[in-house]
């Protein structure tokens, strides 16, 4: 990829949008809102938005649009059911149809600017809603066709930029990092399963492995692997820590 375009001060706007990554995402909002303002000011689109994709079921977990496009309730089911028809033909599917979540992909990557026009999903959903390019960055979620997606749109005028997609390629293990956190937030402590809440139990009591053991009737090689599977799903390294993680949630 060529990334001569970047200059010094696109790397001092990615630092500013690195600054952001820390911030909690406000209240119904998966990625922070300033953090979405920042984005827009580095590739400068018509219209970002978040859009959170489980294919399989068709269902969108998450919605977030800047500046938000309001469309009537006829209008937006019309759009839906556009998308939804002519979704596989499209280069829409490419994250899913190749399970590459990795790459920032603009629709020229896939199409000249003719056969784009002459798809049934710029017929139906592009051009009505003022849409000539666009760019995608996913971010995964853990499932199969399952993505968080960022979409820089663009009306006519000119494409995305090897410079804009070099920017967020840089960027993007760093979203993925606060897509990561925020749901590590919401969803609290993972689920232990009834053997580990056990001996994280004894471990809260004092007990050591060896105890543990013999009041489950376990080899101590048995309770230090069920140790080491809790220290994973609590993301910590020490039996202190894991005590105080479960705790702090109640």
């Amino acid at each position: 990829m060529d990334a001569s375009g970047i200059s010094g001060a696109d790397l001092e706007r990615v630092l500013d949008v690195l600054d952001r990554a820390d911030a909690e995402p406000e209240v119904n909002a998966t990625l922070p809102w300033a953090l979405l303002h920042l984005l827009k000011d580095l590739v400068p689109c018509d219209v970002l938005s978040v859009s959170g994709q489980d294919t399989p079921h068709w269902e969108f977990f998450a919605m977030q649009e800047l500046p938000v496009v309001p469309l009537a309730p006829a209008e937006q089911a019309r759009f839906d059911d556009a998308f939804r028809t002519h979704y596989w033909g499209s280069t829409c599917s490419y994250p899913d149809r190749t399970g590459d979540v990795l790459s920032v992909r603009r629709t020229s990557d896939h199409l000249s600017d003719r056969e784009h026009r002459a798809e049934p999903m710029y017929q139906e959903f592009d051009r009505p809603l003022g849409i000539e390019h666009e760019l995608m960055l996913c971010i995964d979620t853990g499932a199969p066709q399952r993505t968080l997606r960022l979409l820089f749109s663009r009306g006519p005028g000119l494409d995305f930029s090897w410079r804009d997609v070099a920017l967020l390629t840089l960027l993007r293990p760093h979203l993925q990092a606060v897509y990561d956190a925020s749901q590590r937030r919401h969803n609290g402590v993972p689920p232990l399963t009834g053997r580990q809440k056990q001996v994280l139990q004894y471990v809260a009591a004092g007990y050591a492995n060896r105890q543990i053991a013999r009041q489950l009737e376990v080899s101590e090689g048995t309770v230090r692997k069920h140790l080491e599977n809790v220290y994973i799903r609590l993301e910590v390294s020490s039996r202190t820590a894991a005590v105080a993680r479960l705790n702090a949630v109640g």
